[in-house]
């Protein structure tokens, strides 16, 4: 095993000739300060927010591999269109990976970085699909005795995204929630929290598979995107929960405005008397993924009482303050076996994730196939 003093790193490159360029870079570790501490990554998920920096905009393709086995390459073509979107990258090595977990090996001389000594953390902060990994105290969530690092890799992204999808909807007057592409990770940890605090949960799928995943662990609401029925069952569970916002994954196309079409119809058929200007219940639709990058598309039959924006968990993060934001911490950390457990279809290597025939699975998105990098494997 490594000192911790060199190890790789994964960097993704977006030439100015439009080309995306994958690699593993032997880096040096930096020394840690005293509030930081050294931590040997042994676990990093590659969630869908990864793969935007991962692979960009490339069409993947046109992806090839070159270099060795150990120093693989993947080399993959930028639609000309798409480069405008990538501007502010251009001819920047970046490293990649959101979130991870591992041991501490090294640390600063503050009491709090010396506390985590030869201890197991999560942690936040980018750069994680290297081996080893300077950050900040603050940056790192113990985890509790007895737990591994894959146990606690994913305590971050998915667990506290979830959770401000429900902190939200409370916080904007709102008593139940629809949520879109429902059977992911992140999906199957919001119907846990639903269940266990009682929100009514509207699921929309795309399939039958999709939809069983969910009813398996207890989701009363589930209907599919891709049924005939579709806006009559979105409709019908609309009125049974009262849900009025929407966290959507998907973002492009007609979803979001099919959503606030069927609340607006929803509500009315409750409503005492006729408005011309439709009802005055507000309807809120958050996009917080990008699964169809098409525009988004708003036939009006909503009224005026409505909202589209986007939801992103770092903003909200700071918006809520370190108090409320510690208190959602605590939680993922309480239920990190239970509500907050992630599945992993593949643990790779940081070079086996830079095989083409890993990149075409883990760059599909698809459901039930997560990948999980141990950079020291």
């Amino acid at each position: 095993m490594s000192d911790g003093k060199n190890g790789l790193q994964l960097r993704s490159l977006i030439k100015k000739s439009g080309e995306l360029e994958i690699s593993l870079l032997d880096v040096p570790t930096p020394e840690p300060a005293a509030d930081e501490v050294v931590v040997r990554v042994e676990a990093a998920p590659i969630n869908p927010s990864d793969l935007g920096l991962l692979i960009g905009a490339a069409d993947m393709s046109t992806a090839k591999a070159s270099g060795t086995k150990e120093a693989p390459v993947i080399t993959a073509k930028v639609p000309e269109g798409a480069m405008r979107a990538m501007a502010g990258r251009l001819d920047e090595s970046m490293p990649v990976g959101n979130e991870g977990a591992g041991v501490v090996i090294r640390t600063g001389s503050s009491d709090a970085a010396k506390a985590l000594m030869g201890k197991t953390v999560a942690m936040i902060g980018g750069a994680m699909y290297t081996q080893y990994r300077t950050l900040k105290v603050r940056e790192c969530l113990p985890l509790p005795e007895g737990t591994t690092p894959a146990e606690g890799a994913s305590c971050f992204v998915n667990p506290l995204t979830a959770l401000g999808m429900t902190e939200t909807m409370r916080r904007e007057g709102h008593k139940a929630l629809v949520h879109t592409a429902a059977a992911s990770n992140l999906g199957q940890m919001l119907n846990k929290i639903c269940i266990k605090d009682g929100i009514p949960l509207v699921n929309i799928v795309r399939s039958k598979e999709q939809a069983d995943i969910l009813h398996k662990i207890g989701a009363k609401y589930v209907v599919d995107s891709t049924a005939p029925s579709f806006l009559g069952d979105l409709t019908n569970a609309l009125v049974e929960t009262g849900a009025t916002i929407a966290f959507d994954a998907i973002g492009g196309g007609k979803l979001a405005g099919d959503i606030l079409n069927c609340m607006e119809v929803a509500i009315n058929k409750t409503a005492k008397e006729y408005s011309r200007y439709g009802s005055n219940v507000h309807k809120q639709v958050y996009v917080y993924g990008a699964l169809d990058v098409r525009p988004i598309e708003l036939p009006r039959g909503f009224g005026m009482a409505w909202g589209v924006g986007g939801w992103l968990l770092f903003p909200f993060l700071m918006k809520i303050g370190q108090a409320d934001g510690a208190r959602l911490r605590q939680r993922v950390v309480d239920e990190l076996k239970t509500t907050f457990a992630s599945h992993y279809t593949k643990v790779v290597s940081l070079s086996e994730a830079l095989d083409p025939a890993n990149i075409a699975v883990y760059a599909k998105r698809a459901t039930g196939e997560k990948f999980l990098i141990n950079p020291n494997k």
